[in-house]
């Protein structure tokens, strides 16, 4: 999987108020590496993430991921690609609230398209992978925050996904869950050499990214 942006820009507004959120931005994203976006709020981290996964459509530019430029897809093929071979981990891990660790997980099978008994095996092998074991049946609200954040890496990778994008994964863990965060985010990366596109303010995670990327000396 490869991800290149070239001359993107996102504007916000209208007539005298419109401003660009990104202005020309370009970029090229390894595979097997964690690239850290930092900057301060406001200078367009979320906001590349979402055209990165296909999310948001750039007012202009290329958003080529694995040879094709999804900026110029229809609605329906964009939506194809984000359930096939992108990856999001939100701030707050965004977990179904009803469902155990192991249910969030067959959950993203089943948005996929594809069954969800088969991959039960699977699923509970990908939680105890990262600690998890001992809270299989375990709901969000049974989960520390940490836990909560383990679970909801596992599900953005469960279908291996080429492109991983992660948005504030340490922002609500404390210090010693925030750096086993980090260090599992690359180790996972690592292992499904997949792109990894990290937005944060955090310095550990940018400390153990391979490449940094500060939007507000790209500006």
């Amino acid at each position: 999987m490869s991800l290149s942006l070239s001359g993107v820009t996102v504007t916000r507004g209208h007539g005298r108020t419109r401003t660009a959120v990104l202005r020309d931005f370009t970029a090229t994203f390894p595979a097997g590496k964690v690239t850290a976006l930092v900057g301060p709020s406001g200078s367009g981290k979320s906001t590349l993430l979402a055209v990165a996964g296909a999310l948001l459509r750039p007012d202009s530019g290329a958003v080529d991921l694995d040879g094709t430029d999804i900026a110029r897809l229809g609605d329906g093929e964009r939506a194809r690609f984000r359930r096939e071979r992108i990856g999001y981990m939100f701030q707050t891990g965004n977990l179904l609230g009803a469902l155990t660790a192991t249910e969030q997980l067959l959950a993203a099978t089943h948005v996929a398209g594809a069954g969800t008994r088969r991959h039960r095996a699977r699923a509970v092998a990908a939680l105890e992978e990262l600690g998890l074991g001992d809270r299989l049946r375990h709901r969000p609200d049974q989960l520390s925050g940490g836990e909560r954040q383990r679970v909801a890496l596992a599900r953005a990778l469960f279908l291996t996904p080429g492109l991983l994008l992660v948005d504030e994964p340490t922002a609500a863990v404390d210090r010693s869950q925030a750096d086993a965060i980090a260090g599992l985010i690359g180790d996972r990366t690592r292992a499904h050499a997949c792109v990894t596109v990290v937005a944060t303010h955090d310095p550990a995670v940018v400390a153990s990214a391979d490449a940094v990327i500060d939007l507000d000396s790209a500006a």
